[in-house]
């Protein structure tokens, strides 16, 4: 038997945008443990989107976020001995965090100097329909309906 679930801790709002998904894109973006200073790299990450894009960088960032959030995704389920993709919705809870974890991971493989520039970079092409993390949500996409067969399979 299983122990119970933990529970999910509040998160504070960040002072700039009073938004509490900021603190969570901020908190899965921090690698030191410091976030005061990644904290202002995700400001001057909005700052330099709202120069490319000439509009509210914090705005560019929420539709980036939308667009490279998934309706499905596949999970692996044994059957018989053999091993079905089967695709089902996701919680809500785990769109976001996949879609920030998205973001995040395409905007370090990026090219740039700072996390900052590499991040403005991810933000304002996954606002415009492009770059890793939207590929990433196509791709998760395209598989769920490549498999959409075995969701009889449901888990």
């Amino acid at each position: 038997m299983r122990k119970a679930q933990a529970k999910k801790l509040p998160l504070a709002p960040d002072p700039k945008f009073n938004d509490k998904n900021v603190t969570r894109f901020v908190n899965c973006l921090m690698w030191g443990g410091n976030k005061t200073v990644v904290l202002g790299a995700f400001y001057d990450a909005l700052d330099k989107v709202a120069k490319m894009t000439n509009e509210d960088g914090y705005e560019v960032w929420k539709k980036a976020l939308v667009n490279v959030t998934p309706a499905v995704e596949v999970r692996s389920r044994r059957i018989g001995g053999a091993t079905f993709q089967i695709p089902s919705e996701v919680r809500p809870d785990r769109k976001i965090s996949l879609s920030m974890k998205w973001l995040i991971r395409y905007s370090r493989e990026r090219n740039g100097k700072t996390i900052a520039d590499k991040l403005a970079n991810e933000i304002v092409a996954a606002a415009k329909g492009e770059g890793g993390a939207f590929k990433k949500k196509e791709d998760t996409h395209r598989m769920a309906e490549a498999n959409k067969a075995f969701s009889h399979f449901k888990i």
